[in-house]
């Protein structure tokens, strides 16, 4: 029978001193003390993996941080743990992991992660209502719970009362951005599968609608209705700007001076405000130079053409000319995006070439070959079609009603504005 190991005292361990290279005192049952050349002593307990059957070290920490006794009890708690066929060293690792998930891993925490991703993908504005739409549904409710905790039951009656309620449209936008940032989890090794994968189907589905807009008979009706409405200069221009260059109400309000060329007659909307991702170039018109002559006095000097009432220092609000059209009557009638479709059915009911209506409206064309928004022959075979599409406008607007007519015409008095 061999000798038993002297085991460590107290004094020992305390009197232990460095030398020049580390050595190992050991008490017995796998727990040891290394003693570093720099001073610093170390418990470990060193044991045989119950399933590879390798030799692990495993740190308990250091003295006198953690005492003899100490050491003794957590090495006989790890060999409880081997016995059973429990690696301890692992398990303490899940148990540290599982603790960090809970405080450091929380929902609110993961969906900011992924949010600083998702938002270099799609337009400043559709970045806000994202993050926008988390701060109001989500985040009051399970911000701080650690994703790995996050389950469809509990998602799904957070987003019942939207559905009562019947927001059916801000539940299917919520349904998909959870379920991005779950996947985000799943994708960073958080969690081991997306929970919420399937929750959309137990919602109801929000009937698609189109954009309100007017058949082509009644543009005369809009441009009277703008030219006499009680609305600010900026908002109407904001308008007929939207009409003439048929953009996107987000891609109007966010017009910046620095992307007109007024030499080339042209406007270029960087890709990181178009909805599709792709620079937009618009040729401009005489009646869209005039409307950009008619607001420079009130925006020439800052970076938006369009500024907001409250902080002239950023753009007007993307819904600014909706809330003006139903003002002025229009609602359940036309939405500004509206304005867009009523261009597209006049120019294609007049002839004009269908790919370059697409085109105009910055729609990404499945033919790779055929998308070419920025090319010269694109931008100048559109130019007709713009000046006639402007030409139209103002003719529905009888020739002296619209804000780009009066600016070709200053001789005419100008409906009293607010």
């Amino acid at each position: 029978m061999g000798a038993q190991a002297t085991r460590l005292s107290d004094l020992k361990v305390k009197t232990a001193k460095p030398s020049e290279k580390d050595y190992t005192l050991t008490d017995g049952n796998g727990l040891q003390m290394r003693v570093r050349s720099n001073g610093s002593k170390l418990w470990n307990f060193n044991y045989i993996h119950p399933v590879t059957k390798r030799r692990i070290n495993m740190g308990l920490g250091t003295f006198p941080e953690v005492s003899l006794a100490q050491a003794r009890k957590r090495t006989v708690e790890a060999r409880e743990l081997v016995a059973q066929g429990i690696d301890p060293k692992e398990q303490r690792n899940a148990h540290r992991q599982a603790k960090k998930a809970a405080t450091e891993h929380t929902f609110q925490n993961i969906a900011t992660a992924w949010y600083e991703l998702k938002k270099d993908s799609v337009t400043e504005a559709y970045a806000e209502d994202i993050w926008r739409s988390l701060t109001l549904h989500i985040f009051p409710d399970v911000g701080t719970t650690p994703i790995s905790a996050i389950n469809a039951p509990q998602v799904i009656n957070l987003l019942r009362p939207l559905e009562t309620k019947g927001s059916l449209e801000t539940v299917k936008r919520l349904t998909q951005r959870l379920n991005e940032i779950m996947t985000y989890g799943v994708n960073s090794g958080l969690i081991h599968a997306n929970p919420l994968s399937g929750i959309r189907s137990v919602f109801k589905k929000p009937k698609k609608k189109n954009m309100l807009a007017l058949p082509p008979d009644e543009l005369k009706e809009l441009m009277v209705a703008i030219a006499n409405a009680s609305i600010k200069r900026t908002t109407r221009c904001l308008i007929e700007w939207q009409l003439h260059t048929m953009t996107r109400p987000v891609e109007a309000a966010t017009t910046r001076w620095a992307d007109i060329d007024i030499d080339r007659r042209i406007w270029t909307i960087p890709a990181e405000r178009m909805k599709k991702r792709r620079t937009h170039i618009i040729p401009l018109t005489e009646q869209a130079l005039a409307l950009l002559e008619t607001i420079k006095p009130y925006s020439g000097h800052r970076e938006y053409v369009f500024p907001a009432d409250r902080n002239p220092r950023t753009h007007c609000n993307s819904q600014t000319a909706n809330m003006a059209l139903k003002r002025m009557g229009f609602e359940g009638r036309l939405v500004s995006h509206g304005m867009r479709s009523m261009g597209s059915t006049i120019l294609n009911e007049h002839g004009w070439d269908p790919e370059l209506i697409e085109v105009a409206l910055a729609h990404v064309d499945k033919d790779e070959v055929r998308s070419a928004y920025n090319r010269a022959d694109y931008i100048e075979r559109r130019r007709p079609m713009m000046t006639w599409w402007s030409e139209h406008i103002q003719e529905a607007a009888t020739g002296n009603l619209s804000v780009s007519a009066i600016q070709e015409n200053r001789d005419r008095k100008v409906v009293s504005i607010r």
